[in-house]
């Protein structure tokens, strides 16, 4: 069986991950690089090994965490769907087990708020992982005068948390915002297809969504 180990070893999906983030960084793009798929990865780990799955599924998570980007290297637009197809390839000739392909790929293709759906419980935490990573380290513009919203609204988010509680009927993103740089209300501006999308995800996993900026609660 393919292992996550593996899968970060292939200097092609490095060479991928590398490129697909120069691409997005002229495009003026947040950090998609490594810092943020192998945090998605062990995230997407901890959602479904908090929730009783599998070891194998678990494994599934992590590689789809890690590969879930690589369609930036095609296009922005549709990087999901241009993802999935890429890592079917990748996969493929890695001699990985079809079934478990179909569930890495399935949730790559479902990992974006603009088209995606948390079929499977892969998917669902990989939507969960990759819509809680927002951090003001992944603001590549230095110069705050320039900042358009994404900049500030990233760049404002001093702490972020993702948790399932002790009776895993809900999962929390807690996030500590610096409201200098970005209000509240910015944030709901650019994000609220990804916390419905996160929601609907929670709800695949049997849990209950909730966030709470500056220790209020707001979902």
């Amino acid at each position: 069986m393919l292992t996550y180990e593996e899968v970060t070893k292939s200097e092609a999906i490095r060479t991928y991950i590398i490129r697909a983030d120069e691409s997005l960084a002229a495009l003026g793009f947040t950090e998609h690089s490594f810092a943020h798929v192998m945090h998605v990865a062990e995230m997407a780990k901890y959602i479904l090994q908090t929730l009783g799955y599998g070891e194998r599924t678990q494994e599934l998570a992590r590689i789809a965490g890690y590969l879930h980007d690589i369609g930036n290297l095609v296009n922005r637009s549709e990087h999901s769907q241009s993802g999935a197809i890429m890592a079917w390839s990748i996969l493929n000739d890695m001699d990985c087990d079809p079934g478990e392909i179909a569930t890495i790929v399935t949730a790559i293709g479902n990992h974006d708020e603009g088209n995606g759906v948390p079929v499977n419980e892969v998917a669902a935490a990989l939507i969960l992982a990759d819509k809680a990573d927002v951090r003001r380290s992944r603001v590549r513009n230095r110069d705050i005068s320039t900042f358009d919203i994404h900049d500030r609204v990233n760049y404002s988010v001093q702490h972020a948390r993702l948790k399932i509680n002790e009776e895993k009927t809900q999962v929390l993103l807690k996030l500590t915002v610096d409201t200098e740089f970005g209000s509240v209300m910015d944030y709901f501006e650019i994000f609220m297809q990804r916390m419905i999308l996160c929601r609907k995800a929670a709800e695949r996993l049997g849990l209950q969504f909730k966030l709470m900026i500056n220790e209020q609660p707001l979902i």
